[in-house]
């Protein structure tokens, strides 16, 4: 950590690669820091000048006479890699590389760039970028605009990390216009040596940020991202990480055999990422903005330490003088995961005998177009003190006779004495404006309009839900790891690839799932005979590496309750299959025996490069292609995790006991989704899985493997 704090809080700079000529980023990046205040000592590096802008120049880091925290290199890839080695050689502690022409040109371009890794690793040095927009301070101890951004932002508690170097640019104009401060801003480039996870641990340390944003194209680390993110944001001293990631609609879902492999794509992936780091992911820039507003809310306690405002529950009071925007504001709430508190009798009581009586003194209240500030300081105290209220949202709008300024004062008053937070929407610009300052001075949220009040506010919501989640103890789970392991290992040694019923369900039996008694016949009369040893009604369905989806191939025979309907059964299913596809190999029918009625699920997994195994479950048989009502997670998962994908899909209701449904054995599916967890971690063999359908049935009658299929890769071990 302290090797990248000298690149944020370095005592000296040099900036190698300096230029005299304005207009090109060597000449902008020294004059940002020259003119931004810096404190530190500034030393420009170039050969060929003896000053710039009036600072003595050096023609190499070599030649500089003091010791050196931060070397900012504007250089070509060659001249680049020759001024990291003169920096090494002088002790410098941190390093940026600004300059392009490295991984992202080609093989030559990324040969530099991994010698200067490795330069740096051998010397224990820490790199931003190359490939990148620099680093800012804004701390007035500080005061470092290392970038070729001319704007230094305000100093605030806020810091960003952008993986484009042009967005950050914009994001600092956007900042300036909402008068948005910032602790520390960051663009990492090709982060060659420091990426985003690096900065993650040392702005969860650091006593200056309170919310971190996040702008992300794409990541390097998987499960030791999870993991480390999410210590960030539910440890000790939890911080907030908000997230914009770029491509969400452009990635679209990779061609496979299975459901799950149809289903997922690289979002799903990073869906399950930051659900299972607690990260809140936004879908806009705005958003981005609104929600670190909220978050960077604190409040001062009772024991005079500064602590964020957290909703204890999702139950939210709407204040408004105007009916029109508490109208959306209470449709937002809704859509926002919240809902409208109902006040006891006594907060009721109260509202009446403050406010007049056209006034609304249900939720949400209206205080009435010539609402004083009064009002709605009598108005809100009633409602915040309410038991059954979690927090609120205050509407202004402007009117003539509105005191903008005043009810901001009172707004501020109130939220100073509560432990709840208050998010305000004062509607306007200039009218407003008085009122919007004072509260943005005195750390307050306040918004445009009330939408982005009640977004910011279920986000809030979503991220105490986080921070208070339960924590099961694990399942004790047994397998039978070397039994599986010599399944795989056959199928492999026989070119099979593709495995079915047979083999799959000897492969689940191995990690405890509840699979049915399976047999291949190759005959009808073997049929029979099978279908008499497992007891009747049977199911049976075609056996070929070339019909994966065997209802479409008239492949498969339910409910055949004697020896003569699975006679007949054999025949047509080998006929339809032949029919389906001539060229199939058709290596015989399996007889599975009936499973019990349960709800129909369905369980995947697929394997990704860097990430691992993505894990997949939601309702199953044809309502997975209908409705694709899926949640995933990568693995490996435990019994909490598991929870929340099973509480996370649309139709968990139906699991709970819906309109005459039984409860379902919600235990035994979250001990099946850890199984495949740890299946699938423990044999990299398996690329893509599914268990469609599993029949869940009632609580503590279990769950039942009805169809799976997988496909298998040798690996390189």
């Amino acid at each position: 950590m302290e090797k990248i704090d000298a690149i944020f809080s370095p005592r000296s700079v040099a900036v190698v690669g300096a230029s005299t000529t304005p207009g090109k980023v060597g000449h902008d990046i020294f004059a940002n820091i020259l003119r931004g205040g810096y404190s530190g000592t500034l030393y420009p590096v170039n050969p060929g000048a003896r000053s710039i802008l009036c600072v003595r120049a050096y023609p190499s880091v070599r030649e500089i006479p003091d010791s050196i925290d931060l070397a900012m290199i504007i250089l070509p890839p060659q001249q680049a890699m020759k001024a990291v080695e003169e920096s090494i050689a002088n002790g410098v502690k941190g390093l940026v590389i600004v300059s392009a022409g490295f991984r992202e040109v080609g093989p030559e371009g990324r040969a530099i760039e991994d010698r200067i890794v490795a330069m740096c690793r051998e010397a224990g040095v820490r790199m931003v970028g190359p490939n990148c927009l620099g680093v800012i301070n804004p701390h007035p101890s500080i005061r470092l605009n290392a970038s070729f951004s001319a704007r230094m932002p305000a100093a605030g508690n806020i810091s960003f990390i952008s993986q484009s170097g042009a967005l950050c640019t914009a994001v600092l104009d956007f900042a300036a216009d909402r008068e948005f401060g910032f602790s520390k801003f960051i663009s990492i480039g090709n982060k060659a040596d420091v990426d985003e996870l690096d900065l993650l641990r040392f702005l969860h340390t650091d006593a200056d940020t309170n919310v971190i944003m996040l702008y992300l194209e794409e990541l390097r680390r998987g499960p030791e991202f999870i993991e480390t993110v999410k210590q960030i944001t539910s440890g000790d001293r939890p911080t907030p990480v908000l997230v914009i990631k770029s491509g969400r609609t452009s990635a679209g879902a990779q061609a496979a055999a299975s459901h799950t492999g149809a289903l997922a794509g690289t979002e799903a992936v990073y869906d399950a990422i930051f659900k299972q780091a607690g990260i809140i992911r936004c879908d806009t820039i705005d958003e981005l903005f609104d929600f670190a507003n909220a978050f960077s809310y604190k409040a001062e306690s009772s024991m005079g330490k500064l602590t964020r405002k957290m909703p204890a529950g999702n139950r939210v009071a709407i204040v408004t003088n105007a009916g029109g925007p508490g109208i959306v504001a209470t449709d937002m709430t809704v859509s926002s995961g919240l809902q409208l508190a109902h006040f006891k009798s006594e907060t009721i009581e109260v509202l009446q005998s403050h406010l007049p009586s056209a006034a609304n003194v249900h939720n949400p209240v209206d205080v009435i177009g010539d609402a004083a500030q009064d009002r709605y300081e009598n108005a809100l105290s009633a409602v915040i003190r309410d038991e059954g209220v979690d927090g609120a949202l205050v509407i202004l709008t402007p009117q003539s006779m509105t005191n903008a300024l005043g009810t901001a004062q009172a707004v501020a008053k109130i939220a100073r004495r509560s432990h709840k937070p208050i998010l305000c929407s004062f509607m306007g610009i200039v009218d407003v404006s008085a009122g919007v300052k004072y509260l943005q001075a005195q750390g307050y949220p306040v918004y445009r309009f009330p939408e982005n009040a009640a977004k910011a506010f279920g986000a809030l919501y979503r991220y105490a839900q986080w921070l208070n989640r339960q924590h099961l103890a694990p399942f004790k789970l047994a397998y039978d790891t070397g039994r599986a392991r010599e399944i795989i290992a056959q199928c492999l040694t026989a070119g099979k690839t593709a495995i079915g019923e047979l083999e799959g369900a000897e492969l689940l039996k191995c990690y405890g799932f509840n699979v049915l008694p399976t047999a291949l016949a190759r005959s009808a009369e073997e049929a029979v005979a099978l279908a008499e040893g497992m007891g009747f009604p049977v199911v049976m369905k075609i056996v070929s590496p070339q019909i994966l989806h065997k209802s479409e191939a008239g492949g498969v025979k339910v409910g055949l309750g004697d020896a003569e309907a699975v006679g007949a059964a054999f025949e047509a299913i080998v006929a339809n299959a032949r029919a389906f596809n001539a060229e199939a190999d058709i290596q015989g029918v399996l007889v599975v025996k009936m499973a019990p009625r349960g709800q129909e699920l369905i369980l995947g997994a697929n394997r990704y490069p860097v990430f691992g195994p993505l894990l997949m479950f939601g309702f199953g048989g044809i309502f997975v292609e209908v409705f694709k009502d899926v949640t995933f997670r990568l693995a490996p998962i435990g019994r909490n995790e598991a929870r929340r994908m099973v509480k996370a899909i649309k139709a968990h209701k139906m699991l709970c006991g819906f309109r005459g449904l039984p409860e379902a054995d919600i235990e035994e599916i979250e001990k099946c989704l850890v199984r495949l967890s740890d299946m699938v971690t423990n044999h990299p063999e398996i690329l893509e899985l599914d268990i469609n359908p599993l029949l869940a049935h009632a609580k503590g009658q279990g769950v039942t493997v009805a169809d799976c299929r997988m496909i298998l890769k040798a690996t390189d071990a």
